[in-house]
């Protein structure tokens, strides 16, 4: 277990990954140390030789803007804050992205331009490193001033209020803060607002769903390749010259990598093939590869956004400013989260379509790919339950990103939606991960009824590894389980 230093450079989706993986802790460098200090003692000089109003500094928030309060009073509104915008609702956030909530809000706050004081910062990184998690809910952020609800919950045990999770076990903040040995803190004039604006709920929604898209779009090539010599198809489609004319990365790698799998393979290399095969197995290359390359786009996109302070306002200690702006509007992100359901919708689309040609009956293949078709169903169902999964994402693949609606009575006119963007994208990239599992299931199956003839030794060693939790189907018996011991396999199995 390593340690990773906030401020050292910026964080990179590679970086993010190792730190998950390997249970990194965290610490601020002596760099960020120093910015984040010298940005909360020029505030605090501000307010001393300035009494003009200054946004949600000494003055209410959104519509209250034009509120001035008084100086004996912006501890209580900033604590008050915490309180009032604590609206959350649905379900609960899962664990694993609450974690990526605090570390994506930590390296906001460690560029010195939000003003926080050092001591709420080293606490959040006590939360962090000791696996303290606040409870947050699904429901509530608009994706434009801030995901204001979840941060403001994810904010509140710095306070003493809210519920955490800790070792497992769900408890009020002070329970918590009296077996911790901690004080619930003071907020200073600003923290508040530095806590609750900003992206940190879109940003680690989008970080996660990246992870996991990526392995899946892995994985979807594996399954792919297992399909397509089960299916007795060609090698023809990935042979390079083709893609080489149309040199598009994303077409380019995922043609070498399942050419790459299936070497070695005595099904590829059979004779007497059909001329040319369904699109769902000839244009793996074409249609994986594009989803590729807009994951790679959406991860720009992401990679500069969590690099990025996105409170308001940002405050300038060398340049004697305090500027209130945007930049907690979520719309880069909602555009990309939206866009990300796309590119993995289609990645489940067409692995759907590959599962229901191998139950079909042909190329020497038995209906619905079991022995005594009749008497038994086989995997009829199993394509049933892809093709309802693949129907919901074409649902969730409806754009969050092009809807508003006012809030604040009109001061905040238009809102990204970025959001709802990010939990459905959750809930599409959960659901592809169902219908390669389904594919999985399907596949192997089809290549075993091809024995004794063995595809690629990459192929048949996975295949291998798969059968010690999910057997062949010699006969009906209760799928869900199969699926969801597939689901289980892609999940801890490092793909080829």
């Amino acid at each position: 277990m390593g340690v990773y230093e906030i401020g050292s450079g910026n964080l990179s989706l590679t970086a993010i990954s190792t730190m998950v993986g390997e249970q990194q802790t965290i610490k601020l460098s002596a760099s960020a140390h120093q910015k984040i200090e010298k940005c909360r003692t020029y505030l605090n000089e501000k307010l001393v030789r300035h009494n003009d109003p200054i946004y949600g500094i000494n003055t209410g928030f959104g519509y209250l803007q034009h509120v001035k309060i008084e100086a004996s009073h912006l501890t209580q509104l900033q604590h008050n804050l915490l309180l009032s915008h604590a609206c959350g609702t649905g379900q609960e956030v899962p664990k694993p992205i609450i974690k990526l909530m605090l570390l994506l809000k930590i390296q906001s706050l460690s560029y010195g331009h939000s003003a926080i004081a050092l001591t709420t910062v080293e606490r959040l990184i006590d939360f962090y490193n000791h696996d303290v998690l606040p409870v947050i809910y699904t429901q509530g952020s608009l994706g434009a001033s801030g995901d204001l609800a979840p941060l403001a919950h994810l904010a509140l045990p710095l306070i003493g209020e809210g519920e955490v999770w800790y070792k497992g076990e769900r408890m009020a903040t002070q329970a918590l803060h009296k077996k911790m040995g901690w004080q619930a803190l003071q907020l200073q004039s600003k923290e508040g607002l530095a806590l609750i604006n900003g992206t940190q709920f879109m940003s680690a929604y989008g970080v996660y769903c990246l992870l996991k898209a990526h392995r899946l779009a892995n994985w979807a090539d594996v399954i792919a390749a297992v399909s397509i010599d089960a299916f007795d198809c060609r090698i023809d489609p990935f042979l390079k010259l083709s893609h080489q004319i149309r040199p598009h990365q994303g077409q380019l790698t995922t043609a070498a990598k399942i050419y790459n799998i299936l070497e070695g393979s005595e099904l590829i290399s059979r004779a007497g093939k059909q001329t040319q095969d369904p699109y769902s197995f000839r244009c793996v290359p074409q249609v994986h590869g594009a989803s590729k390359d807009s994951l790679n786009y959406i991860q720009s996109v992401f990679e500069i956004e969590v690099n990025a302070v996105t409170d308001n306002p940002n405050v300038f200690p060398d340049e004697d400013q305090i500027i209130s702006a945007g930049n907690f509007h979520g719309q880069p992100l909602a555009l990309t989260l939206d866009f990300m359901c796309m590119a993995m919708s289609e990645i489940g689309s067409i692995s759907e379509r590959r599962t229901f040609q191998l139950i079909s009956g042909s190329r020497g293949l038995p209906p619905f790919l079991v022995k005594d078709a009749g008497l038994n169903s086989g995997l009829m169902i199993a394509q049933y339950t892809a093709a309802a999964i693949a129907s919901e994402n074409k649902q969730l693949c409806s754009p969050a990103s092009v809807d508003s609606i006012v809030s604040s009575n009109g001061q905040e006119d238009h809102v990204s939606m970025g959001a709802n963007a990010a939990t459905k994208c959750l809930r599409l990239c959960e659901n592809v991960e169902r219908i390669l599992a389904i594919e999985l299931l399907t596949s192997t199956q089809a290549l075993e009824l091809r024995h004794p003839e063995k595809s690629s030794p990459k192929i048949e060693a996975m295949v291998k590894d798969y059968r010690t939790v999910v057997s062949f189907n010699e006969a009906d018996r209760i799928l869900s389980t199969d699926i969801r011991a597939s689901v289980q396999f892609l999940q801890q199995y490092e793909p080829i």
